[in-house]
């Protein structure tokens, strides 16, 4: 299969620019008698410094090289007919889609800023879910409470609790660790967990099942610390990014509610 260049790659992926800079266009290059703008060149230049690249010379005459390769396979495809075949012509139409959606969400991006304010309100909020301690617990997920307090008798009588969780545990995730979950703040956790976390002291677990909509928990207490909250302006990007997505997400969810979808 033809690999596509990784400034192609970039071309895709990139977002849409569009600049009155561009309005008087220049030619990068006339290939078969086709031009390819200089608007192009710059479009690709600042999807490249995206993903890292610095702009250079080097760089320039890399994607007008690419470009011109671009151009001659397109050609060429055209004249084999490829542009009509219906599942060439699918992929046009999904990239097309792709590209007008990155540019919406980028155009509404820069009209619904986010503010300082609520970022701090954001951080605030956050704060108030980690609380002062993390805790590092362990727990062994099963699905009955009758099987659930079998276990907690098994413990009672010697049985090693890793062990259990290796062998009887449904969270495959942290069974393999004999259920460690590491270190976490309560509100990682679904309340039901979080709140009998919270009541046990270092090197207990739970006496009485605990329910959750994954099933019923013990829940071990391996220890327990004091939690250092970075300062709002070492997570200020972090928390923006949160912020754009949370909008993003609002924007889509809206307009899929106004759109008649059958």
């Amino acid at each position: 299969m033809l690999k596509i260049s990784k400034f192609a790659v970039l071309a895709m992926s990139g977002a849409l620019v569009v600049n009155s800079a561009y309005a008087e266009d220049k030619s990068l290059a006339l290939v078969n008698g086709v031009s390819i703008p200089q608007s192009r060149v710059e479009i690709r230049v600042k999807a490249a410094i995206a993903q890292g690249q610095a702009d250079s010379p080097e760089l320039r005459k890399a994607i007008r090289e690419d470009m011109i390769n671009l151009e001659v396979m397109a050609q060429e495809a055209d004249k084999s007919g490829l542009n009509k075949n219906p599942e060439v012509q699918q992929q046009i139409d999904l990239t097309k889609q792709s590209v007008l959606a990155s540019a919406l969400v980028q155009n509404y991006v820069k009209s619904h800023p986010v503010t300082d304010e609520q970022l701090k309100q954001e951080y605030d909020n956050q704060k108030s879910k980690m609380g002062d301690k993390e805790y590092n617990a362990r727990h062994i997920l099963v699905k009955t409470e009758e099987e659930a307090k079998a276990t907690i008798a098994q413990i009672g009588k010697g049985a090693k609790f890793d062990k259990l969780a290796q062998e009887k545990s449904l969270d495959t995730g942290s069974a393999s660790n004999g259920g460690s979950l590491g270190w976490a703040v309560p509100g990682n956790y679904v309340p039901p967990f979080a709140n009998a976390l919270q009541t046990l002291k270092k090197g207990e677990y739970t006496k009485e099942p605990v329910q959750s909509q994954f099933g019923w928990h013990i829940i071990k207490l391996d220890d327990v610390r004091a939690i250092k909250v970075p300062a709002f302006e070492e997570v200020k990007s972090q928390l923006l990014q949160h912020l754009q997505q949370l909008s993003i997400q609002k924007m889509i969810s809206d307009l899929r509610a106004k759109a008649k979808i059958e």
